[in-house]
């Protein structure tokens, strides 16, 4: 449990792992209902209120994907290079299905983060991720 987070509170995990495969993005991982949800983002993740980051929402990873890093192989999907970019725990504030709302506990990012889909739809995986204001 890290300090900043609530006693008695276990934090899940929280992991951005930069991945430089067909395009370079950021898979932007928070441990929920025991796997990763799993998101890319387009650009570097944000670390100021008012930048704001695509998310495109991709398939759950598995826990233990939270500490890959290396080489995917050619012919396998996502081949490429994966490293650990940001990790930590998080905190959950707010988690419907258009919108979640966390206070990240990382190395690089820390505070509040929102995720909003940005059109309701059963197929739409568009998010935008951005670091919210402190109240």
């Amino acid at each position: 449990m890290r300090e900043d987070a609530p006693e008695g509170y276990e934090c899940p995990i929280y992991v951005i792992q930069e991945h430089d495969a067909t395009k370079l993005h950021w898979d932007l991982r928070l441990e929920h209902d025991d796997v990763l949800k799993s998101w890319a983002v387009t650009k570097v993740p944000p670390t100021e209120p008012g930048v704001r980051r695509l998310a495109i929402e991709v398939e759950d990873h598995p826990l233990e994907y939270a500490t890959f890093e290396g080489e995917i192989p050619e012919g396998n999907y996502g081949a490429g290079s994966v490293r650990i970019w940001d990790n930590g725990t998080y905190r959950e504030d707010e988690w419907t299905d258009d919108k979640i709302v966390v206070h990240i506990f990382g190395r690089k990012l820390k505070g509040k983060y929102v995720l909003i889909r940005l059109k309701k739809s059963e197929s739409n995986k568009n998010w935008l991720f951005f670091k919210g204001r402190e109240k």
